[in-house]
């Protein structure tokens, strides 16, 4: 690859924002070229890589437009809401995105489709290479213990994180839930109190725990009478998930029109 990719961050200043800022800096193909962050905040006017002491010429700014005008690939990690406002306008200008936040609903998901159609996407639940491989497994796994275990998945995350359960725990759920030829949003029950009665084996069960500084882990666990197995990804750094979205950005800038994944990045979709 001889271009260098012109990325710009969203919400940069962020716990996700300010890994990112290392992880472009270490790929030898991308240069970051803009970094947003709401108006209003304190960081306004610093350098992008002032948390870590990188001096990348780039000032963080709440122009959108500016940031936009002059950037191939925009990695979005913030919030559903903030994401909705930058896709027209990446679309409308043909920017492409790499869009790692979580806790869209259905509309919030189908506006990501949408514009899609406009520009180049990879929408992922988690960029971390040893999670995708994970989901490549699970299917695998789940198409032979499709009888006789009860299946769980159990996720821990830092004490800010807003959305749960995690988005890598739904997509988990989604993975296991297409595997045995069901749909998730009928056959998942998210947490238990009381007087539950039995556990009903068609059911996909989830629990969250969230506190101290836990950067990410996730347990999909298929209990059968007499055995359990279980399979486990755990993040010591945000490090793994930017580093996957930088990657995902590279390969993006390489495809067509469309909405993709880490699956189809990692070259683990068949498609």
């Amino acid at each position: 690859m001889s271009a260098t990719i012109k990325v710009a961050l969203a919400g940069v200043n962020g716990r996700m924002g300010k890994v990112l800022v290392e992880a472009v800096a270490a790929n030898p193909h991308t240069v970051l070229t803009g970094a947003l962050e709401h108006a209003g905040s304190e960081a306004l006017g610093l350098d992008a890589g002032h948390a870590s002491g990188l001096k990348t010429g780039v000032a963080i700014s709440s122009d959108i437009d500016a940031v936009l005008a002059n950037c191939d690939v925009l990695i979005d990690f913030t919030r559903p809401n903030v994401s909705g406002s930058l896709l027209p306008r990446c679309a409308e200008r043909g920017i492409k995105m790499v869009i790692g936040t979580t806790g869209f609903d259905e509309a919030g998901k189908a506006d990501i489709a949408a514009a899609a159609e406009h520009t180049g996407i990879v929408f992922a639940a988690n960029f971390s290479i040893g999670v995708n491989l994970t989901f490549h497994i699970l299917d695998t796994v789940t198409r032979v213990l499709n009888e006789g275990y009860d299946i769980e998945i159990i996720e821990a995350h830092h004490r800010h994180k807003v959305d749960a359960p995690s988005g890598t725990a739904l997509r988990m759920g989604e993975v296991i839930a297409h595997a045995l030829g069901r749909n998730l949003a009928d056959c998942a029950v998210y947490g238990r109190e009381g007087h539950t009665g039995a556990r009903s084996p068609q059911t996909i069960g989830f629990a969250t725990v969230r506190g101290g500084d836990i950067v990410g882990e996730h347990t999909a666990l298929f209990a059968g009478e007499g055995e359990r197995v279980e399979i486990t990804h755990k993040a010591s750094s945000r490090m793994t998930f930017a580093a996957g979205a930088v990657r995902a950005a590279v390969w993006l800038q390489q495809q067509r029109t469309g909405l993709y994944d880490m699956q189809d990045v990692l070259g683990l979709n068949n498609r």
